[in-house]
């Protein structure tokens, strides 16, 4: 009878090794192919369902007759919007919808009996968090701000293409300077019952009524040739009322373009850290003013007030961002072991779970983003809470899968 050595065991050992390792890679295949699939058509499904909005500005654009290149670059600029929500909540659906289904079908129980833990079937689906998490960090700071500076420019045009068919009934136009116009119906170049509110005076405003009006231009300017208008007051301070059978009213380079005003929103990474740190140094100078005597108290309470309101809101839009960012391993950290526990292969329940979780999620994003002129309440930091919380349901969750 032949007997074995040391070296026969030894190659039985790594024989093992190599099986067990050959059946890992397998699983591991298979629940990132499985993942990756569930993340694609969540992410297609969401992006279709956040643009409907998108789509109906489109028509609306197409009615006014907007130049379809124009409504093209619109398109194309808006959409990319759209991504530091459809990602992480990708992300959720395909997890809850992949390991409830794998949890459904004994699968899960399967892979525990070959010795194959939770934290190894999570392993992929938490690298593809974490590269997404540094995609939306990306796309956060780069994107979304230049997309909504691109498509606040993109509407600035498109005014001044269009021209006179931007004038739309029953609807309060305060696109021009200093002015709001109001009419009720309109037939070609002609609008009826139409109201002007002349701001220019800021001292009190001006209503100009007609019963008919040519509208037309001149160059960059909007002329109003009225007739049957009535002016009240005549003039600012001076309480009157006024009628006429004709009268003209120029709105002043209506059809130029307009520069537009950045926001906190437009501004990529370095430029809203530059942003921060001109506020902190905006306090800074004006505690020294104040130490120094050059300003008095009650100017130095108002000027801080306004500098340390500033600082809060470029904090919290600059967290808001990698807050956002971080949900892409949030929800799949708690993702997967909610969607082991419902053990259901009915989809809606899957959905329905992460509908609740996301909402959850954003509105402590919304509540901080709504509190971000309170700087007392330090929004920058609450808008953190919805992390910690996922942290603390993902260290409670996954080891009681494991």
């Amino acid at each position: 009878m032949r007997r074995e050595g040391p070296r026969s065991s030894r190659r039985d050992r790594h024989a093992g090794r190599y099986e067990h390792f050959s059946r890992m890679k397998i699983l591991e295949k298979y629940v990132l192919k499985s993942f990756l699939t569930a993340f694609f058509l969540s992410w297609m499904i969401l992006s279709f369902v956040l643009t409907i909005g998108l789509l109906v500005k489109i028509v609306e654009l197409m009615i006014e007759g907007m130049p379809a290149e124009a409504i093209g670059k619109f398109v194309l600029v808006s959409f990319p919007g759209t991504l530091f929500l459809t990602i992480p909540i990708g992300l959720l659906v395909s997890a809850l919808l992949v390991f409830s289904r794998l949890s459904a079908d004994s699968e899960v129980s399967s892979m525990r009996a070959c010795g194959v833990n939770l934290l190894q079937i999570m392993r992929w689906p938490i690298l593809v968090g974490i590269l997404c998490t540094g995609l939306c960090v990306y796309v956060n700071n780069e994107i979304v701000p230049r997309s909504h500076e691109t498509q606040q420019n993109i509407k600035s045009l498109i005014s001044v293409d269009v021209g006179l068919d931007l004038l739309e009934p029953r609807k309060m136009i305060d696109d021009f300077e200093k002015v709001k116009i109001f009419f009720d119906r309109k037939e070609g170049n002609w609008l009826y019952d139409l109201r002007i509110f002349d701001l220019s005076n800021p001292k009190g405003t001006r209503v100009i009524s007609a019963d008919r009006t040519l509208v037309f231009t001149n160059g960059t300017d909007i002329v109003l040739d009225m007739h049957k208008v009535t002016m009240d007051p005549i003039e600012i301070g001076h309480p009157g009322m006024a009628r006429a059978d004709h009268f003209q009213h120029t709105i002043p380079h209506a059809m130029t373009v307009k520069n537009i005003r950045r926001k906190l929103k437009d501004l990529h990474f370095y430029e809203l850290r530059d942003k921060i740190d001109s506020f902190r140094k905006e306090l800074e100078q004006l505690r020294k003013d104040r130490d120094s005597s050059i300003l008095a108290d009650g100017d130095y309470r108002k000027l801080r007030t306004k500098a340390r309101r500033n600082l809060s809101q470029a904090r919290t839009e600059f967290h808001i961002r990698l807050v956002y960012a971080a949900a892409c391993i949030c929800f799949i950290l708690i993702g997967v072991p909610l969607g082991i526990k419902t053990q259901r292969k009915e989809s809606t329940i899957g959905m329905a779970v992460s509908l609740v979780v996301a909402l959850v999620y954003y509105l402590f994003v919304i509540l901080a983003q709504a509190l971000d002129k309170q700087p007392a309440l330090q929004p920058y930091v609450l808008v953190w809470v919805p992390v910690l919380i996922c942290g603390i349901l993902a260290c409670y969750l996954i080891p009681k899968n494991l």
